[in-house]
């Protein structure tokens, strides 16, 4: 045979194996298209490839969840985790439906169904933080993390439930109460704690009701409730992500953040929601500290050589089941390579836990008072003292465990120039930072400290700094356990890497059996 002959002989084989493996694609696709689509469990990157594909549809995506929770939160086990469904949803999946047929590279968010906590205001649902009294409480503005979702191209499925007030109505409330939505229910058994206060996205969240979620903290209500539903949340340092348009409880300490089932689900949403807002100061401030992709610490062997620390003293409420499990993954760590330094003595500990602060009850005033004065007629209270008025006038339904916070907080002058506010401030940054956090990490050089569920939250929110919780797994009756990282201003880098390795080695986050 001529070498030209060979060459077009050669030429066609390649042209046919070309046109064969076109083919296996193709028939791999409709394969794909054809076979069932199960949304449980399903990472946020596996629908992007799934809608990618033509597999599902966002609009069709958006109806499985909304299945779902009439199966599961309505009916079922009823979890009762969401209070309010967004009436637009099927519409605004279908036009990310149309606009992805045009585009076909979209962001990694594009399309995706997320749940977001019911004290956060989304144009065309209510914001009641749980509260009968906020029942008519609508707004056609997004709050500002509202609007980077929305940019990202994320859908708002509705509002999930929460503790009432973000748990700053009354003592004794169980974590997942509202007057206005009742009890949210935990997944993995109906006995075991939801947390608080951000109960009904972590409860939607593990339930696969939602892609993902987004949650509030002041002090621990991101962490506690993802860390009580094997859930990954994120509590960022303050003034990463905005705080404008989201019922206030104490400005110094209120931060949102994501909760989902996998690190990388939750660092997704972080990128979508951090971003400069001038109607918020910390976020202007902060800006050069922020990341602009964080996905980019998404790395494994993260453990390997990191100085990890813990002080035990903050197991001492925790059961000995939970104690064990946190002793077995700071072994696992030691044996992916990570120094651990224990114990890491955090020298306020003590005094932290013993000393009663006035700065969030005197902020929750001041901030309330601001925020109930701006809404609109559809709301009957417009100040702290009409909202207590109100619930006292309608106790059968909005006063089944009391209000003794928020009778508490007005009795207080509001005045943030008061001279006890401002000496309580001053002691809690000293305490929680300069005698607390930093002297353990930086004493010790660590990349983080190591805490049980929420047990390091109070520190990390008097000092605003992050933390990270993941799942460590599951005690003996099948309750969830998390281990929490928490590091410096604006160490989420590093916390991420940290707990995206502990994740991807370990494994332990199991579904919940509906």
């Amino acid at each position: 045979m001529s070498k030209k002959k060979k060459f077009a002989f050669a030429a066609a084989l390649t042209g046919a194996a070309a046109a064969a493996v076109t083919a296996g694609m193709y028939l791999r696709q409709e394969a794909l298209k054809r076979r069932p689509f199960e949304i449980e469990e399903m990472t946020i990157s596996q629908m992007q490839k799934a809608l990618k594909l033509g597999q599902v549809t966002s609009k069709e995506l958006v109806q499985k969840y909304l299945d779902r929770i009439e199966q599961i939160d309505r009916n079922g086990p009823i979890l009762n985790s969401i209070i309010e469904l967004n009436p637009n949803a099927l519409h605004e999946a279908e036009a990310c439906d149309v606009k992805r047929s045009v585009i076909h590279e979209v962001g990694p968010l594009f399309g995706i169904p997320i749940i977001i906590k019911d004290n956060i205001n989304s144009a065309g649902m209510h914001t009641t933080a749980g509260s009968v009294a906020l029942q008519f409480n609508r707004t056609d503005e997004d709050a500002f993390l509202i609007r980077q979702l929305k940019r990202a191209g994320a859908i708002i499925l509705g509002k999930a439930n929460l503790t009432e007030f973000a748990n700053f109505m009354t003592e004794g409330m169980p974590n997942g109460y509202s007057s206005l939505g009742g009890q949210v229910r935990n997944p993995y058994g109906q006995a075991f704690d939801v947390g608080g206060s951000s109960s009904g996205v972590a409860s939607a969240v593990s339930a696969s009701l939602a892609a993902a979620g987004v949650g509030t903290e002041t002090s621990g209500s991101i962490i506690c409730p993802a860390a009580f539903n094997s859930l990954v949340g994120i509590k960022p340092t303050i003034g990463l992500i905005s705080r404008t348009g989201i019922i206030p409880l104490s400005h110094s300490q209120d931060t949102a953040g994501p909760i989902a089932r996998t690190v990388k689900d939750a660092v997704l949403l972080l990128n979508a929601m951090i971003g400069m807002d001038e109607n918020d100061e910390e976020t202007i401030w902060s800006q050069g500290d922020v990341s602009k992709d964080y996905t980019v610490f998404l790395k494994r062997g993260a453990l390997k050589k990191a100085r990890i620390g813990v002080d035990r003293r903050y197991l001492d409420s925790v059961s000995d089941e939970k104690v064990n499990l946190i002793n077995h993954a700071l072994e696992f760590m030691r044996d992916k390579g990570a120094v651990i330094v224990d114990p890491a003595i955090i020298p306020s500990a003590d005094t932290l836990k013993n000393r009663k602060s006035s700065v969030m009850i005197s902020e929750f005033k001041y901030d309330m008072d601001r925020y109930l004065a701006g809404l609109s007629d559809q709301v009957s209270v417009h100040s702290l003292s009409e909202l207590i008025a109100y619930n006292k006038e309608h106790a059968d339904e909005a006063l089944k465990y009391g209000q003794t916070l928020l009778e508490e907080a007005d009795r207080l002058n509001g005045d943030l120039g008061d001279r006890q506010y401002l000496a309580d401030r001053a002691e809690d940054l000293r305490l929680s930072q300069k005698e607390g956090l930093d002297a353990a990490i930086k004493t010790r050089k660590l990349d983080a400290l190591v805490f049980a569920d929420d047990q390091g939250s109070d520190i990390a929110a008097k000092a605003g700094y992050p933390s990270i919780t993941v799942p460590a797994g599951y005690v003996s009756n099948g309750e969830p356990a998390g281990i929490t990282f928490v590091g410096l201003s604006f160490s989420e880098p590093k916390l991420i890497e940290l707990a995206y390795s502990y994740e991807q080695e370990s494994r332990h986050r199991r579904k919940p059996v509906l």
